[in-house]
């Protein structure tokens, strides 16, 4: 998840829809629609669709309305918000996404650091549901859920053929209650009860190890990262340490602009990545100018749940050549997503660009491989084993 900035546009009232699709085929062009103004084949200037009939939709809402008789209650404001929704998910984009006003409220709790549910964060890899990470002390962490799970079925329902916002949504729920996981791991179903709980994000921690070594954690990009990470940088920075690990393992992500910020503690200038957008216009995302653990070695942990903004972090400092990263390979998640918030406060997830490495290089899918690869097994984990921190704490010791 990496959100640069909020926009607000209006709603048109009932010619909402035709409005939507039309900014769909413009991109994101500032064009203004006068009320009643319906777009037809003839006088859509980009893109040009030859087949395109709105009345189509009007056709299918009336028919709906004036003659379904299931056993299901129609709800108009259900069928509204769903229309849009297709219409987005028909990009094919996982990571493009529309909100109503309901989900969107749950959706601004979560990047606050305060949500209900069992703690995980879901992406999409090969076509799949996977777990990108499960978040620090969650319930999800605690029962077992790993980074690289997939998800097969919630609830006894499969998971294979729906949308990344419904499942993110299926999961969630009030403080108490359960929801049941069957996971592939290594090829093998494992089910999962986890009852959910009111997950608190503390997105930034520190303490001092052996050796004079800092270790500063950052679990996810939110509202109150960048303040947290700064004011963890001036009490590590008083404690004159010998060098830093910097553990980016199972964050999924979050703000560019608190990964930008938490990346430039450690790099005094230049490019910390570069954002592509859709015309192939790059635009350098720059280091902040305070670097204040900028002259300290550097460790950076990561692995297959460290994704988005923890990847710009990483490749970063890898293509800088400021840090050494110990792990696994990432996620690879390389795309920028604004969000637009709207009238109704529904909101709109949308992917406008790529990030690149200030190499040039695109992680999308791809991932960032480690510069020592060191894997953490289940064994590992049973025995409460932690090699890749520990070859950490090695190499800033020599």
């Amino acid at each position: 998840m990496k959100f640069r900035k909020f926009l607000s546009y209006f709603f048109i009232l009932i010619f909402i829809f035709g409005a939507y699709l039309f900014g769909y085929m413009v991109g994101r062009q500032d064009l203004e629609f006068k009320k009643g103004y319906i777009p037809t084949v003839n006088n859509l200037e980009f893109g040009k669709p030859k087949d395109i009939d709105f009345a189509l939709f009007w056709d299918v809402w009336n028919k709906i309305i004036s003659d379904y008789g299931g056993t299901q209650k129609v709800d108009q404001y259900k069928m509204f918000y769903g229309a849009l929704s297709g219409m987005v998910q028909g990009l094919g984009d996982p990571y493009t996404v529309f909100l109503n006003p309901e989900d969107s409220k749950t959706f601004n709790e979560e990047v606050k650091g305060q949500f209900n549910g069992v703690g995980m964060e879901l992406g999409v890899r090969n076509n799949v549901l996977t777990v990108i990470s499960p978040l620090d002390e969650s319930p999800a962490q605690k029962a077992g859920i790993k980074a690289g799970d997939v998800i097969d079925k919630i609830d006894g329902k499969s998971a294979s053929s729906i949308t990344l916002d419904a499942a993110v949504n299926a999961i969630r729920g009030d403080k108490g209650t359960e929801v049941n996981l069957t996971i592939i791991r290594n090829g093998k179903p494992q089910d999962f009860k986890l009852k959910r709980a009111v997950i608190k994000i503390k997105s930034v921690k520190y303490d001092m190890k052996e050796n004079n070594i800092a270790y500063l954690k950052v679990s996810q990009f939110i509202d109150e990262t960048d303040q947290s990470a700064q004011k963890a940088a001036s009490e590590i920075l008083a404690k004159k340490p010998k060098g830093i690990i910097l553990d980016l393992r199972n964050n999924p992500g979050g703000y560019l602009d608190s990964a930008i910020s938490v990346a430039s503690l450690f790099l005094k200038d230049g490019v910390v990545a570069f954002e592509e957008e859709k015309d192939g216009k790059k635009q350098e995302l720059k280091a902040t100018g305070n670097a204040k653990l900028g002259d300290i070695p550097l460790i950076v942990l990561v692995n297959e749940g460290s994704a988005s903004g923890s990847e710009i972090v990483a490749g970063a400092m890898k293509d800088r050549k400021r840090g050494i990263l110990i792990g696994e390979k990432t996620f690879g998640k390389g795309t920028v997503q604004t969000l637009e918030t709207f009238s109704d406060h529904s909101t709109l997830r949308l992917t406008v660009a790529k990030w690149l490495t200030p190499n040039g290089t695109s992680i999308h899918e791809q991932g960032i491989a480690p510069d020592i690869e060191i894997k953490m097994t289940d064994d590992d984990i049973n025995a409460g084993k932690d090699p890749q921190l520990e070859r950490a704490m090695a190499e800033l010791s020599k």
